[in-house]
């Protein structure tokens, strides 16, 4: 359960957190990141193969989502935002499949450049079923190249990133580490006045940020030690949580750090000096994790774009992912379902 102290205090902010969230459909947001396309091809176990000791599947249904950097786009566009992709895709099916999902969601697609020389990074998973059987995930696919893009296609990425800082609320650097946040990109993104980072490894790259959302392995592997130690309930002052986060304000120069901590919530380091906790919303109905760091960084940077202070930004970030962990796979929320889940949340304040 979400502690009681900070329910009450929600319930007396929820009507600035409404009205906030009123205000997504106004944020223009630019995204460079590496695309990835999510399959999940589920079937029926029929038999064993008489030619390997393998299952054999009858096909059920083949689903395509966006996955990686392209689930951070594809999340911002279904919160109501008005989003730019930047980043690239090979000359595939894989590929045009994404183009075609966010040309339906209303994205702008003129950032995201064909790569002839690299596949679309492409994750399939193969499931299956016997009758009345849960299903079970097999075997994972996963299609990409570890060959750095050509400089050329990392200059124009770079090119357009510039060409449309001024056209845009904020950049969101979504970081997978398959290529496509080079150093001539990184530089380009940082020009702008709010850039947010969302990337797994070598945090300094993108030094001068104004936040960056790094998960606890990852905030544990930019300062080189165990934040939480052996209890997972440490709180956020006065122990090795707090020191790493000045300790990544510093490697950084980010203007705020937001470590993300699974079921223990979210803490929020500022330079400043400040540091805040947000208590994670759904502890129970956690089913998959998948993609929630992408959720997290699109309600943060909408929050942050129409006027929330840094706190607030994290709250709605906090939102947001405690009902997409609530679904398997990578997931997307709407400000609908947020200001729902917020309702149940001031409801159990009372």
């Amino acid at each position: 359960m979400v502690e009681a102290a900070f329910l009450e205090h929600l319930r007396a902010i929820a009507p600035r957190l409404n009205a906030l969230m009123d205000r997504f459909t106004e944020a223009r947001v630019m995204v460079a990141g590496d695309l990835t396309l999510d399959e999940f091809l589920t079937g029926q176990v029929e038999r064993l193969s008489r030619e390997a000791p393998v299952l054999i599947l009858r096909h059920e249904e083949t689903r395509q989502i966006p996955g990686g950097g392209a689930n951070a786009v594809y999340n911002l566009a279904k919160l109501g935002a008005q989003v730019k992709a930047v980043g690239l895709v090979g000359k595939d099916e894989q590929g045009a499949v994404l183009r075609r999902i966010f040309e339906a969601a209303g994205i702008d697609t003129g950032g995201i450049l064909l790569d002839g020389d690299r596949p679309t990074v492409t994750k399939t998973r193969i499931s299956g079923h016997a009758r009345q059987s849960v299903t079970q995930q097999i075997v994972r696919v996963d299609r990409k190249s570890d060959a750095p893009a050509d400089p050329d296609l990392q200059l124009a990425l770079a090119d357009y990133i510039r060409q449309h800082l001024n056209t845009v609320d904020a950049v969101v650097c979504s970081d997978y580490g398959d290529g496509v946040l080079s150093a001539p990109v990184i530089e380009a993104a940082l020009q702008h006045s709010l850039c947010v980072v969302d990337t797994q490894i070598d945090l300094h790259r993108f030094a001068g940020a104004t936040v960056f959302t790094p998960n606890l392995p990852e905030a544990e592997k930019a300062v080189g030690y165990g934040i939480t130690g052996g209890d997972s309930r440490s709180t956020p002052s006065g122990n090795r949580l707090a020191q790493a986060g000045a300790d990544l304000l510093r490697l950084t120069r980010a203007q705020h750090m937001l470590i993300t901590r699974g079921e223990e919530g979210m803490s929020l380091f500022s330079q400043d000096g400040s540091q805040h906790h947000v208590p994670a919303f759904n502890r129970t109905d956690v089913f998959d994790v998948t993609g929630a760091g992408d959720t997290v960084v699109a309600a943060l940077t909408l929050g942050l774009i129409v006027g929330a202070t840094p706190v607030e930004a994290a709250i709605l970030g906090n939102l947001a992912a405690s009902i997409v962990v609530r679904q398997f796979g990578t997931a997307t929320t709407s400000v609908a379902e947020m200001k729902a889940a917020l309702r149940s949340l001031v409801e159990a304040s009372k």
